[in-house]
């Protein structure tokens, strides 16, 4: 696989957008791309599609343009049979342009996938399924 940089597979889904704060908060976009099949669709913020791990790259380059710190946590995790729902809570935490503490957040819905392997990966990601990101600035 082109894209394994991440040192520990994702071995059960749930595990999944904890995986992917980790990976954004390292700032390498070979650890995000890892954790995508390689014909995975991601959902941009303007409800395009970026279909594969390339056209995701560029899309996962823009976001690591944020450059904070992220948390993400499970909603829920829906496991069935090789494939599971998500839905998970981030927070981004970063500064705005004169440099105040800014805090990004918003609720996503992905599909993952078990590979032969046993680890899972994301099959559809759409970081603005559940609605889309508040931005919280200082007063």
């Amino acid at each position: 696989m082109p894209f394994s940089h991440r040192n520990q597979p994702v071995k059960n889904p749930e595990d999944m957008n904890p995986a992917f704060a980790e990976a954004f908060n390292t700032s390498d976009i070979n650890n995000l791309l890892a954790l995508y099949e390689p014909q995975a669709i991601l959902i941009t913020q303007d409800n395009e599609q970026s279909h594969g791990v390339e056209s995701i790259r560029a899309t996962l380059e823009q976001l690591l343009q944020v450059q904070g710190t992220m948390v993400s946590e499970n909603v829920f995790c829906i496991p069935f049979e090789n494939i599971a729902l998500l839905r998970a809570h981030f927070i981004i935490h970063t500064t705005d342009d004169a440099g105040n503490a800014m805090k990004i957040e918003g609720h996503t819905s992905e599909i993952v996938r078990k590979q032969p392997d046993g680890s899972w990966l994301y099959v559809i990601d759409h970081p603005f399924g559940a609605n889309p990101p508040v931005i919280h600035s200082p007063a």
